[in-house]
């Protein structure tokens, strides 16, 4: 449906602030747009549940998108012709990233083309079922690749690692480098957040006695690939929400380690000092930007 620009732009901006609105403000504004939207998705203006449930999705949507964006403007993440390769685990935080990447192949003022990576662990010799992922995938219009691999075997089962995320971490980069490189992708995105940053520089300053992080860019100059985290401005759980309003599909979890790690603890460590200092990941962010601490 075409509408004016006058009526696109009016839609746009009633969606973004919708969420800071009063309930008496936000009742008031469906009415007026109803029409509009009417036009857009029948199925969402036919009660007012479907219309506020519509326009939530909108606005985290949008939100996710907006950091994204940002990231993506300052760290030059993007260049025309680009072909990125989008490490899909299955997990919330890839699949949302997955998402927005497509939807902004709309907009973005850089043109590029995705193309998504699943790496099958095989943990216990059992391949991961990603028929939902791949049905997304089609949806959207990205090229979903799945490379079998036997990395779960060989770090739980012949090498019965202590300590396996460092090992497997490895293991997986080597082979979504490789995999990368055979699609002639020229970037890897990875679905890192603000979240996993804060919790990378607490676990270097606790065990590693240094400070540092991960950075937002990263050339591997053995394979002539760039790595970029695009969402390293979003918290997890704008990747939530946008995941369960979207209705995105979910691989289970079924890695061994799972909730027994030094990054789970980080992450407890974290959410306890947030009690009396809020939003300490983003001020740990923004330490790391103003020291210039891992390219940030």
């Amino acid at each position: 449906v075409r509408l004016s620009k006058k009526r696109r732009q009016y839609f746009v901006y009633c969606r973004a602030f919708l969420g800071d609105m009063t309930e008496k403000m936000q009742a008031s504004m469906q009415q007026r747009l109803q029409p509009l939207i009417a036009r857009c998705c029948p199925k969402a203006s036919r009660s007012a549940c479907g219309l506020s449930k519509f326009l939530c999705g909108c606005v985290l949507m949008r939100k996710l998108m907006a950091y994204m964006r940002s990231a993506m403007d300052t760290y030059g993440m993007i260049q025309d012709g680009d072909k990125v390769a989008v490490g899909l685990s299955g997990g919330k935080d890839s699949v949302a990233m997955l998402y927005a990447l497509a939807r902004m192949r709309l907009f973005y003022p850089k043109k590029y083309e995705l193309c998504a990576i699943s790496l099958d662990l095989s943990f216990g010799g059992v391949e991961t079922d990603y028929s939902d992922l791949r049905r997304l995938c089609e949806k959207i219009g990205v090229p979903h690749i799945v490379k079998r691999t036997q990395i779960g075997q060989v770090v739980f089962d012949i090498r019965k690692e202590p300590n396996p995320c460092s090992l497997c971490s490895r293991m997986r980069r080597g082979a979504l480098h490789d995999e990368a490189k055979t699609a002639g992708c020229s970037k890897i995105a990875l679905g890192h957040h603000l979240d996993d940053a804060a919790e990378t520089f607490m676990m270097n300053l606790l065990h590693g006695s240094r400070i540092g992080c991960f950075s937002p860019v990263t050339y591997l100059s053995k394979k002539d690939l760039h790595m970029i985290r695009p969402m390293i401005f979003a918290r997890e759980s704008d990747c939530e929400r946008v995941v369960r309003h979207e209705c995105l599909p979910v691989a289970e979890k079924n890695c061994p380690a799972d909730s027994r790690t030094e990054r789970q603890k980080a992450k407890e460590l974290l959410d306890s000092i947030e009690k009396d200092c809020p939003d300490i990941r983003y001020k740990i962010l923004s330490a790391m930007r103003r020291g210039h601490i891992g390219g940030f």
